[in-house]
């Protein structure tokens, strides 16, 4: 058993390489491996996140459940999934991403083929709790590895292209969950996934590994010379203890608690487009499903290329400041889903390009968020700073259910609209004191290195 914790520990340093061309060699071959490793894997968490989708309409019939019975499974997911997101942060901060993301893909794998041989609302909730639990592993040990294999004046282009992961996953893999529920039944939708996940953490076990410096490589800063400030480059080889990461860099932090705070409304947003979207352009614009349907998926082609776009000029134009493009990205987000509401007139074109454009504004900050959480906190605490965001952002995921649900019931799609825009600028204005944080930062490190 101890052999075994002793492997979920970050893995030790090595004697660093002095031969220039084999570090150049080594780290090449390294960062390419690495990435498409986790960008693979965050794909595949996506498959088991979403079989229940298209597993819930034939097993909800068969077992005569109704859809406040299939909101449970859905709220228990969010609530279980938020926290796992903040707590296997603190926890990935101190483990081997190697293993720590794998297992976690394993584990789901596995809860999600024990779903598709239940019977039991009761071990469907109890599971489906889990599978949200195990999902939260994911997130914070790629942030780990995005952190400390790219530096930080590449880091938005690396880390928007690995932000395309979930959009990849959102458009391929429900083809594969409805085509298993649609031939086969609920079970295949839930138990195929869970086979293909599990083998795919094997893959991981396989293919990832944990910093450079474990493989005998310098830190990708003294790789590059890009050190964000003195006291980084003076530090980078000291491992944090959990307190200090808590304490000193993350809960105490107050960039910290803006970002997370503006995640809760862009989280809503972000969900609410994909929930509501289809039943708005149905009831609304008079669409079929099939054709809304076929609208809503330029929301995720937005998104990447969105991603990608945001990744890019926050490197190139604002040298690694994610602030201005967050605050931009979310202003005018908010006037593209003001203009969604009010243009009125009904044409498949028109509707898509503008889903489109929504896409593509909140995805950026959806995913920049995330890297000015890590900047703006400290390397070694990257899984605890996106952990703590990303909890804070499930509980905007929660509020774009039955709370905006109601908010349509009672006010109609003029308050939904409204609700929606008033939370965009709530984000913006969050955000806004962040345009500068990048250089406050430095400063305020520059001043505790002198002293």
């Amino acid at each position: 058993m101890s052999a075994f914790l002793d492997r979920l520990k970050p893995a030790p340093y090595k004697p660093e390489i002095t031969d220039k061309k084999v570090v150049e060699k080594n780290y090449s071959y390294w960062r390419i491996r690495v990435f498409y490793s986790m960008y693979l894997g965050y794909a595949l968490y996506y498959l088991t996140r979403l079989s229940f989708t298209f597993a819930a309409p034939t097993l909800m019939t068969q077992f005569g459940l109704g859809i406040p019975q299939q909101g449970v499974l859905v709220s228990i997911f969010a609530i279980t999934y938020g926290a796992s997101k903040f707590i296997s942060g603190v926890l990935a901060d101190r483990s081997n991403p190697k293993y720590f993301m794998s297992l976690g893909l394993i584990a789901t794998g596995i809860v999600n083929i024990l779903f598709g041989l239940s019977s039991s609302f009761f071990f469907f909730c109890l599971l489906w709790g889990l599978n949200g639990w195990f999902q939260g592993f994911g997130w914070p040990a790629c942030a780990r590895l995005l952190t400390h294999w790219y530096s930080r004046s590449e880091r938005g282009r690396w880390w928007s292209l690995w932000n395309t992961s979930h959009n990849i996953g959102g458009v391929v893999i429900p083809i594969i969950t409805g085509f298993c529920a649609y031939y086969y039944g609920w079970r295949a939708a839930m138990i195929l996934p869970g086979v293909v996940v599990v083998f795919g953490g094997l893959f991981l076990i396989n293919r990832l590994t944990d910093t450079p410096q474990s493989l005998g490589l310098p830190s990708i800063e003294k790789h590059r010379s890009d050190y964000p400030d003195e006291k980084s480059k003076k530090e980078e080889e000291r491992e944090l203890s959990t307190r200090e990461i808590l304490f000193k860099y993350v809960l105490t932090n107050p960039y910290i608690w803006l970002l997370g705070v503006s995640y809760f409304f862009v989280y809503i947003v972000r969900n609410a487009v994909n929930h509501w979207t289809v039943i708005y352009l149905v009831e609304q614009k008079a669409y079929n499903v099939v054709s809304a349907a076929a609208i809503l998926a330029w929301f995720e082609i937005g998104g990447i290329a969105g991603s990608l776009f945001a990744g890019w000029s926050s490197d190139k134009i604002f040298k690694g400041n994610r602030g201005p493009i967050n605050v931009l990205y979310c202003l005018f987000s908010t006037a593209a889903i003001a203009l969604f509401w009010l243009v009125s007139g009904t044409t498949v074109l028109l509707d898509s390009v503008m889903i489109f454009t929504i896409g593509f504004l909140i995805f950026g900050p959806q995913m920049l968020i995330g890297v000015a959480a890590v900047e703006l906190s400290h390397k070694k605490a990257a899984g605890t700073a996106t952990g703590l965001t990303g909890w804070i952002a499930y509980l905007g995921v929660a509020t774009s259910g039955y709370p905006l649900g109601k908010i349509i019931e009672g006010f109609g799609w003029e308050g939904y609209f409204i609700a929606l825009s008033t939370c965009g600028l709530i984000s913006t204005a969050l955000l806004l004191p962040l345009w500068n944080a990048k250089e406050a930062k430095e400063k305020t490190v520059a001043k505790e290195t002198i002293s």
